[in-house]
């Protein structure tokens, strides 16, 4: 274990201690602050390759697509690849000591940055951190995450080519609640979302999936309604983005006419890649296919 994990979790339990005998702020020097604010020897894009994945999709897989080349490399990047690099772990250490929301800087246990591919063509974004991605300091690992991992699979693709982020970097706080989730406020949104601004500025893909309402109005500032919504290309900041719904959505509604729809949603995704797409894949939900 290297020194600055060791110091690290040194603090972590320190805090930790002190929370549990009810310290709920701390008085820090503006010099301190600016110290963490530096950049951190942080490894980017990390995922737990070990994820057990739920069997919500059909029982037979398309095949990978052959051109998973674009999605892997960066298109039209400004920066050379350990520049940007570079700027995402500085990113990235911004983000893990963010104090702009007290309420839930308080009550958090990770702040759950992205993972992934960061020359990827391709991100998924979110809406903010569960209980499970809370707990992990990663984005979508509970069941929805699971369902979204197979979904990226039978595009052909893998967690590790892709980008995967959220709108909130924190978990919206429960009070008085043990479990559950709720909806991030559209405050929090606005104080987060600068954040994945400098991701998507930096990776600068070629598609953004934005995964269910809340992360449209996050994303745009408004939204009338995913139902509407999904299915069109939308523009965020000149990069093409498809709004379809949350992984969560198809684990409460199972039907697969719904299923179908995020996949022709998908399929117009991988059309926008210059991907090949195979008609097993084409077919793929439809009845006899």
């Amino acid at each position: 274990m290297s020194h600055y994990q060791t110091a690290l979790d040194a603090t972590e339990a320190h805090l930790q201690a002190l929370k549990s005998n009810g310290v709920r702020f701390l008085n820090v020097q503006a010099e301190t602050l600016f110290a963490l604010q530096q950049r951190v020897p942080v490894a980017v894009g990390m995922v737990n390759s070990e994820l057990g994945i739920e069997k919500a999709l059909e029982q037979s897989e398309p095949p990978v697509t052959t051109a998973t080349t674009p999605v892997e490399t960066a298109a039209g990047s400004g920066l050379a690849q350990g520049k940007k690099e570079e700027a995402m772990a500085e990113l990235r250490g911004r983000a893990l000591v963010c104090l702009k929301c007290p309420h839930l800087a308080n009550s958090r246990r990770n702040v759950v940055f992205g993972v992934g591919d960061i020359h990827a063509r391709l991100i998924f974004v979110g809406e903010a951190p569960g209980m499970d991605e809370d707990a992990q300091g990663e984005p979508f690992v509970g069941a929805a995450g699971q369902l979204l991992t197979r979904i990226i699979k039978a595009m052909g693709f893998t967690r590790e080519s892709v980008y995967i982020a959220n709108v909130l970097k924190c978990r919206p706080d429960t009070p008085g609640q043990s479990s559950g989730n709720r909806k991030p406020t559209p405050d929090e949104m606005r104080t987060c979302l600068p954040y994945l601004q400098e991701q998507i500025e930096l990776i600068r893909p070629a598609v953004i999936v934005a995964l269910g309402a809340t992360a449209i109005e996050g994303l745009l500032g408004k939204g009338d309604g995913i139902g509407k919504m999904r299915g069109h290309f939308l523009d965020f900041r000149g990069t093409p983005l498809m709004p379809t719904f949350h992984p969560a959505y198809l684990l409460r509604n199972q039907a697969m006419t719904e299923k179908r729809k995020v996949w022709e949603d998908m399929l117009q995704v991988l059309e926008k890649l210059s991907a090949n797409i195979s008609e097993k894949q084409r077919g793929f939900f439809l009845k006899g296919a």
